[in-house]
C-alpha cells in the first residue's frame, strides 16, 4: 500500500492515501447514471443483482480508508443523484408516452434530420402540429421526394401510429424523443423553419452534392456533419467493422481539431483566445444538430476555456463528469443510446490509461508520436469494446492499426475537408472549384476503405454482467487506484476468473435448452440453442441485417437450421439463404425466388431434441426439456403453456433446464 511518512511527538506514523480520490462530480455522475438506470430498468426490464456490481464496487473502494465524514459525503453525492436521475427519467418517460393517439391526421412540422434515397426522403420533423394541435416529440415519416431539405416546414396528411417502446431499434426512437411515425407520404412544403443552423446544414448538403459526384459528397457531408445515413451501406459496414466510424459522428476528435485550430489562430488574444473557439465550436455544433458526442465535446472545451481564463489546471475525470451530469440532466434517455456510451467511454478510456501508456512506450523508446497515438488507440479500445460487443456484436482488431495512422493525420483530412467546403457555401459562383479538394480526399479515403482488410476478433459473444466486471477492472487497475503491484496482480487474476466465469455462464450452453428473443421495430427474431442444436426463428418481415445484428450478438456461427412464420415467407426464407445455414423450413408451400435452397415444407419438425410445431402462420410451439414454449407473433392472447413468448417482449433470454425456466 502507498502511503506517506510524517512525524509526530518523536515518533514515525504512516498516513494512509485512499484508495481512490473522492472527486464529488465522478461520484455525483455516478449516482445520476445509477438512478437513470434504475428508472429504466424498472420501467422496461427486471433489475439484477448484477447491474449494481460496478456501482457497488466503486463505492466499497472508494470508502478506505473509511471515516465517517468521507462515508457520508459519498452517499450523499451518490443518494441525492441517484434520486435526481430517478426523477428526470421518470419524467421524460411520461412525457414521452403522452400526446395524441393513433390515428388519421393532418400533420405540420419541421424537418430536422433527412436522408435522401432513391425517389425518396427519410425525414425526421420537430414543431408537430397534428390534427391542429402542437404536439410534442417528434415524427419519423418517409416522404415520395428527393426535393426535402432540413428547415423544410412540411404538410401531409397521414396514418399517425406511436413508436414502440425503447426495445430494439425502439431505442432510438425513445433517445431521440421520436413519438410518432408514418409511412410514405406526398407532402407539400409551406415554409421554412426560422431555425438558420438548420438551414446552413441544408444548404451545405445542396453545395457538396451539387458539384461532386455523389459517393464522394455523402462521405464528405457525414465527416463533416455525422449524417452518414446517406453513404452506402457496405462501406458503412466496413466502416463500422474497420473500428473508424467514429471519423463519421461528430465527436471529440472533430470538435478538438476545430476548438485546437481556432486557438492557434487567436494565439495574439492570450488566454481570451478560448473564447472565440469556444463561439465557433458552439455554432459547428448547432449546425450538426447538437449529437450527443459533440455535447459531450462542447461541454468539454467550455471548462477547458474556463480553467484558461482563470488560470487553474483542468481535471480530464472531473471535466468529463460534469459533462455527463449536464448532459443527462437535459437528455436522461441518452443513457440507453450507443452514442452515448461509446462517446463518454473514449474519454474514460482516456482518463485512466493514456498516461500509463504513454510512459511505458517511452519507456521501450518508441517514437513520441507513435507512442501518443498508440496509447490514444489502446485506452479508448480498453474501455468502448464492451459497447461495440453488446451494441453490434463484434470488436475489431483492425481498429487499432487503422486509428494508429488516421489520428494523427486526421486534422489535415477533417480541416481540409472543411475549410473548401465552408468557402464553397459563402461564394456559389466560386463552388466547384474549392469542392476539388474535398472530393480529391474523399475519393483517397474512399480507395483506402475499400482496399482495408477488416479482421474481427470476437463476435457471436454477449458480456451482460461481463460489462460491468469488465469496467470495474479497468477502473481498479488504472493508474487512479492505488494499489501495491501483488495486490494489483492478485485483483487482476480475480477479476480474470470472474470475468471467464461471467461470460462462460452468459454464452455456453452446457445443458438444457437457451431462447434468446429479440424484437426490432418490424420484426421479431428467436434463438433457440442447446448444446448441439442451433435454430432461429423468423417471422415473414426480418430481413438480412436484422438477422446478421442479432446473431451476431449472439451466435458466433451460422445456425444449423431457421424456421420461418407468418403467411408471406418470401423475404424471410430469402434473408436466411444468407445465413450459411442448411435448412429452412417454412409451415406450407409459398414462392420463394430461390434457387438451390433447401427450403422444407412440415407441419412438425424435429432437431437434436428440440420438436417444433406450427400452430397457424403466426404461432410454433417447442417441446423440449419437458417444457412447452410457445411463439405467437400474431395478434391475439398466447394459449396456455408452461411458458410463453408474445411479440413486443423486446430483449429477454430465458435458459430451459428439466422443465425449469429462469430468466438470465
Amino acid at each position: 500500500m502507498n502511503g506517506k511518512m510524517r512525524k509526530e511527538g518523536g515518533h514515525k506514523s504512516v498516513r494512509r492515501l485512499p484508495f481512490l480520490n473522492f472527486r464529488p462530480l465522478l461520484f455525483c455522475a455516478v449516482g445520476l447514471c445509477l438512478g437513470i438506470f434504475i428508472c429504466l430498468r424498472l420501467r422496461f426490464g427486471g433489475l439484477g443483482l448484477s447491474d449494481f456490481l460496478f456501482c457497488g464496487a466503486l463505492f466499497f473502494a472508494a470508502l478506505f480508508p473509511f471515516s465517517l465524514r468521507r462515508a457520508a459525503c459519498l452517499l450523499l453525492c451518490v443518494m441525492i443523484f441517484a434520486g435526481l436521475g430517478y426523477l428526470v427519467a421518470h419524467l421524460y418517460t411520461v412525457r414521452y408516452f403522452s400526446g395524441r393517439e393513433e390515428g388519421r391526421y393532418e400533420v405540420v412540422g419541421s424537418v430536422t434530420e433527412f436522408t435522401v434515397y432513391n425517389g425518396y426522403t427519410s425525414v425526421v420533423l420537430d414543431g408537430l402540429e397534428i390534427g391542429g394541435t402542437h404536439a410534442g416529440g417528434k415524427l419519423a415519416v418517409t416522404v415520395n421526394s428527393e426535393d426535402v431539405r432540413a428547415g423544410d416546414r412540411l404538410r401531409f396528411t397521414a396514418n399517425v401510429r406511436r413508436s414502440d417502446a425503447p426495445a430494439g431499434s425502439g431505442t432510438y426512437d425513445f433517445v431521440e424523443d421520436v413519438r410518432y411515425r408514418a409511412s410514405s407520404v406526398d407532402a407539400v412544403k409551406v415554409g421554412t423553419s426560422p431555425n438558420i443552423f438548420l438551414r446552413v446544414n441544408s444548404a451545405l448538403y445542396d453545395t457538396l452534392h451539387g458539384n461532386m459526384h455523389e459517393e464522394e459528397a455523402d462521405l464528405i457531408f457525414a465527416l463533416l456533419t455525422g449524417n452518414s445515413r446517406g453513404m452506402d451501406e457496405g462501406l458503412l459496414t466496413s466502416v463500422r467493422r474497420g473500428g473508424i466510424a467514429h471519423i463519421f459522428a461528430v465527436s471529440g476528435l472533430h470538435i478538438g481539431i476545430l476548438y485546437g485550430a481556432a486557438i492557434l489562430l487567436c494565439k495574439f488574444c492570450g488566454r481570451w483566445a478560448a473564447l472565440p473557439a469556444l463561439a465557433l465550436a458552439t455554432l459547428y455544433t448547432a449546425v450538426c444538430g447538437f449529437p450527443v458526442s459533440a455535447v459531450r465535446a462542447l461541454l468539454m472545451c467550455a471548462a477547458h476555456a474556463l480553467c484558461k481564463l482563470l488560470r487553474r489546471k483542468g481535471d480530464l475525470l472531473n471535466t468529463l463528469s460534469l459533462a455527463a451530469v449536464v448532459t443527462l440532466l437535459i437528455r436522461p434517455a441518452e443513457w440507453l443510446s450507443a452514442g452515448f456510451r461509446l462517446s463518454f467511454g473514449a474519454c474514460l478510456g482516456l482518463a485512466l490509461f493514456a498516461d500509463g501508456l504513454n510512459r511505458a512506450f517511452r519507456r521501450v523508446h518508441l517514437p513520441r508520436i507513435v507512442a501518443s497515438c498508440l496509447s490514444a488507440s489502446l485506452s479508448v479500445q480498453i474501455c468502448t469494446f464492451p459497447v461495440l460487443l453488446d451494441c453490434f456484436g463484434y470488436v475489431s482488431l483492425s481498429g487499432i492499426l487503422f486509428n494508429l495512422v488516421l489520428i494523427p493525420i486526421l486534422p489535415a483530412i477533417y480541416l481540409g475537408a472543411l475549410l473548401p467546403s465552408v468557402f464553397a457555401l459563402i461564394i456559389p459562383p466560386a463552388a466547384h472549384i474549392f469542392c476539388a479538394v474535398p472530393e480529391g480526399i474523399a475519393s483517397a479515403l474512399l480507395f483506402v476503405l475499400a482496399e482495408a482488410d477488416v479482421a474481427l476478433i470476437a463476435t457471436g459473444v454477449s458480456l451482460g454482467a461481463g460489462a460491468a466486471v469488465w469496467m470495474a477492472a479497468c477502473v481498479a487497475l488504472s493508474g487512479r487506484f492505488r494499489m501495491s503491484l501483488p495486490v494489483r496482480i492478485g485483483a487482476c487474476g480475480l477479476f480474470c476468473i470472474l470475468l471467464s466465469a461471467v461470460l462462460f455462464l452468459r454464452n455456453a450452453v452446457v445443458t438444457g435448452c437457451k431462447v434468446t428473443v429479440h424484437e426490432t421495430q418490424d420484426c421479431v427474431l428467436a434463438l433457440v440453442r442447446t448444446p448441439a442444436t442451433s435454430v432461429l426463428i423468423l417471422d415473414g418481415s426480418a430481413g438480412l441485417d436484422d438477422c446478421e445484428e442479432f446473431l451476431a450478438c449472439n451466435l458466433p456461427r451460422a445456425p444449423d437450421a431457421v424456421l420461418v412464420l407468418a403467411p408471406e415467407t418470401m423475404r424471410a426464407v430469402n434473408s436466411a439463404a444468407f445465413l450459411g445455414t442448411d435448412t429452412v423450413y417454412v409451415m406450407s408451400s409459398a414462392p420463394t425466388g430461390l434457387h438451390g435452397q433447401t427450403v422444407v415444407y412440415a407441419e412438425e419438425v424435429t432437431l437434436g431434441g428440440l420438436t417444433f410445431r406450427y400452430e397457424g402462420a403466426h404461432k410454433l410451439v417447442l417441446f423440449t426439456e419437458g417444457t412447452v414454449v410457445e411463439f405467437d407473433l400474431g395478434v391475439g392472447a398466447v394459449l396456455s403453456a408452461d411458458f410463453s413468448v408474445e411479440k413486443g417482449v423486446g430483449d429477454l433470454n430465458f435458459f430451459l433446464h428439466r422443465g425449469i425456466i429462469k430468466t438470465l
